[in-house]
């Protein structure tokens, strides 16, 4: 039993074998996939909700990444108020502030971020949150994590830090404002050892996994596409750190995902 918090199923990537993609993570466990609304741009965020609309085991979020942050007009914010209404829709993002690319000017990143979380408050719904420093460098998270502590913790939404980079200081200032922490393929990288570190850190209860699909793929699988059946190598590598199999991690994520997400009748399935 394993939920896959975090893919990104729309691209090119998987225009030749979508379908054949989500029944292999079907037949390995994987109940319940996220699928993320970021496309290519504010015109492509109801992508996840179309995939979600597909399968009745997907949720959906949607969401203007901070790649695009220079992109969305006052149009396409008023265009996602209204599909953040729609019953797939349980989170806003991914969103947050990316330094390492800066592919759209920061300032704009952290005007559109806040933005969005307005947005997010008015729509509750928590956060999921995309936060990448420039090399070797604090920025991103000082800033990412102070726009958050200043413009979204009181509204008590929480939200979740995906595909999580930080170190154990970054991961605790979250949990403090009612996050989760979610782990990807990463983890199992030789390099990771501060996102190990973290992983055995985190409580159990307040951990998600996630693939990120198509990318970071996990070992065995790294340099190849990843998919959502690769959660499960997350999983056992988070167990390795916590002496749980790759089962018991993927059973207390997925209860962690439905209790954050007021999921009950999937909650009192398990």
């Amino acid at each position: 039993m394993f939920v896959d918090s975090h893919a990104h199923l729309d691209g090119k990537q998987f225009a030749s074998d979508r379908e054949q993609v989500i029944a292999r993570a079907r037949e390995a466990g994987v109940e319940t996939i996220v699928a993320i609304g970021n496309g290519d741009g504010p015109a492509h965020v109801n992508c996840g909700i179309q995939l979600a609309e597909k399968y009745d085991f997907m949720y959906a979020t949607l969401g203007v990444h901070p790649h695009e942050a220079k992109l969305p007009t006052d149009d396409d914010f008023e265009r996602m108020a209204e599909l953040a209404k729609h019953s797939k829709v349980i989170a806003w993002g991914e969103i947050g502030l990316d330094y390492f690319y800066d592919h759209s000017p920061r300032e704009v990143q952290k005007q559109v971020f806040t933005r969005q979380m307005e947005l997010a408050q008015a729509a509750k719904l928590p956060i999921v949150i995309h936060c990448r420093p420039s090399d070797n460098s604090e920025d991103a998270w000082d800033d990412c994590l102070g726009l958050i502590s200043e413009r979204w913790a009181p509204s008590a939404l929480g939200g979740i830090l995906h595909c999580f980079t930080g170190t154990w200081a970054h991961a605790k200032r979250a949990l403090d404002m009612g996050f989760m922490i979610s782990f990807a393929g990463n983890v199992t990288y030789p390099k990771a050892q501060a996102i190990r570190d973290a992983a055995k850190a985190v409580p159990l209860d307040r951990m998600l996994i996630e693939t990120d699909s198509p990318y970071l793929a996990p070992v065995p699988h790294r340099g190849k596409r990843n998919e959502p059946a690769f959660v499960k190598e997350t999983a056992r590598q988070v167990g390795e750190l916590r002496e749980l199999s790759a089962e018991e991690v993927g059973l207390q994520t997925t209860k962690n995902f439905y209790r954050f997400f007021s999921l009950h009748e999937k909650l009192n399935t398990i």
